[in-house]
């Protein structure tokens, strides 16, 4: 079994933000290699300035991910933006935890070096987190209600 070595920074002020042990879980499930993660909680002006600063996309996104090393031992950071999975959670009729699970999973299969540009890498990411989420107990991400 990995070693996780995991922080999680809240520097929001959201509502209902998910414990340290519940992202704990995710990323445990989620991980296939030692791995020392950060998972900072943030707010949308935040969010917004690390998405213009790194993608140079001028708005907040629910999650970035910063690998800092691709090697046999995972470290880097993910950003999830509090404001925005609020609202993509209620617009896609999903409970607030199950859609932080989600984005946790996802940043970190970002972090395992998985991607979603072209169409045969997001069918893989999706098939793999899809997979994580339903085993964590969650309903199929891709499947809005």
């Amino acid at each position: 079994m990995p070693v996780l070595k995991l922080a999680v920074q809240y520097a929001s002020s959201g509502l209902n933000l998910p414990k340290q042990g519940k992202f704990r879980k995710w990323t445990k499930a989620t991980i296939r290699v030692d791995t020392e993660v950060t998972i900072r909680i943030v707010d949308e002006a935040e969010g917004r300035e690390l998405n213009k600063t790194y993608r140079g996309k001028d708005y907040a996104t629910n999650v970035l991910t910063f690998p800092l090393t691709e090697e046999t031992h995972l470290i880097g950071d993910i950003v999830i933006c509090a404001p925005i999975v609020e609202v993509e959670a209620i617009a896609q009729n999903k409970s607030l935890e199950a859609h932080y699970a989600h984005l946790t999973v996802h940043g970190l299969l970002h972090l395992h070096g998985h991607d979603h540009e072209i169409e045969t890498q997001a069918e893989l990411m999706e098939g793999l987190e899809t997979a994580i989420i339903t085993k964590l107990g969650y309903a199929n991400p891709y499947l809005i209600t």
